[in-house]
């Protein structure tokens, strides 16, 4: 959203009526994309309405559609994950563990991953990271908490 270009896209595509409750919803008025149309130039604080209400629509769509749950399901064969251990930067040298990046394919929760994730149910989300990350064996216990994960989509 750094560029006009930007904003455009995702004016364009928050153009319909969920699109305008959702902008409405983070504080950007009619009037205000009408100001904003004849040369005003948005505050930061309304770009970052307009990419949080885009987002919202986006990760909305792509749930309704099934797009997501496709995707990630691949046909039965899952995705590979990868996780990254939690920072140990802050802890003292002699209680660090060597905990590296590991890799999983998780088949088979992405159906119940992606509705979790679009309700907002974190318990569920949490029982489904226990699945995945009890592949890993005994060293399972030290990824029950990580810094982030990326899935290769």
């Amino acid at each position: 959203m750094t560029t006009t270009r930007g904003l455009r896209a995702r004016l364009r595509y928050l153009d319909s009526p969920a699109g305008r409750r959702a902008l409405a919803e983070h504080g950007v008025s009619s009037r205000l994309l009408r100001a904003w149309a004849a040369g005003r130039t948005p505050s930061r604080a309304k770009l970052a309405a307009v990419d949080a209400a885009y987002w919202g629509r986006r990760r909305e769509n792509l749930v309704r559609s099934g797009a997501l749950k496709r995707l990630l399901d691949n046909e039965g064969r899952g995705r590979r994950i990868e996780i990254y251990p939690v920072d140990q930067s802050a802890v003292p040298e002699k209680r660090k563990r060597v905990i590296s990046q590991r890799t999983v394919t998780a088949r088979y929760i992405w159906d119940d991953a992606v509705g979790a994730w679009a309700s907002g149910d974190l318990n569920t989300l949490d029982e489904i990271w226990d699945d995945v990350i009890s592949d890993l064996d005994s060293d399972y216990a030290a990824y029950a908490y990580v810094e982030s994960i990326g899935i290769s989509a």
